[in-house]
């Protein structure tokens, strides 16, 4: 944690102190998939300078957000990985992603859409209860980004790769937000290009309805008080 504080006692002042510096929740967002290495974690943040990208791992290892492990294997290799107490921060990282795409546009030149952004835009924007019952099994390419994502009965597991003999596979040219948005309709975005897909229409049309930007929810009554 830096030495900067808002000296207030007070549990959101408390969080942003450990984790609202710049570079600090997008280094979470990249660890809530699995322990990764320095070099992993660069990777995932081209922008980042090495000289910060240190500082904030040891901000948030003095926070007690993360720490560091040396892996039984012969390189003896050192990664990071979110604590127990970091690991908390999942649900509020996915909420805050899902409220933060609502406000996405079309990608700015330079933005770079990296296969761990990829992997939590579908965890961020899935819908269990459309997916009760359904078996499917999803390969997406995004450019040189490719990932997968397994439906099984309500549940989600999406991972780096290609998956062989998947039932569906989707090369998408232009980001699938406005699809998940429900600006655009499925036969529409086919239509016009914007998405290639392998495999039967219908899938792709189940597809649509597995993922969705959420709308603001309801406002908590009584929770104001006047």
């Amino acid at each position: 944690m830096t030495g900067r504080t808002y000296g207030q006692f007070c549990g959101v002042a408390r969080a942003l102190e450990l984790v609202g510096e710049r570079w600090s929740l997008l280094v979470v967002r990249d660890l809530v998939l699995g322990p990764k290495r320095f070099t992993e974690l660069r990777e995932g943040l081209p922008k980042i300078p090495v000289s910060i990208l240190s500082s904030r791992l040891n901000e948030l290892e003095e926070g007690g957000v993360i720490r560091r492990r040396v892996l039984a294997k012969l390189d003896a290799a050192v990664v990071y990985e979110l604590t127990e107490y970091g690991s908390e921060l999942e649900e509020a990282l996915l909420h805050l992603g899902s409220w933060g795409a609502r406000s996405l546009g079309d990608p700015a030149p330079g933005e770079v859409f990296t296969v761990d952004a990829a992997i939590l835009s579908l965890y961020t924007t899935f819908l269990p209860e459309m997916a009760e019952g359904v078996q499917a099994s999803y390969e997406l390419h995004f450019g040189e980004v490719v990932i997968h994502a397994l439906v099984d009965d309500g549940h989600l597991k999406v991972a780096e790769g290609q998956y062989a003999d998947a039932d569906l596979i989707i090369e998408a040219y232009e980001s699938l937000r406005p699809l998940f948005a429900g600006e655009i309709t499925p036969a529409d975005v086919l239509a016009r290009g914007g998405i290639h897909i392998t495999g039967d229409t219908a899938l792709f049309e189940r597809f649509a309805t597995l993922f969705h930007i959420a709308a603001p929810p309801a406002k908590v009554e009584g929770l104001a008080v006047r």
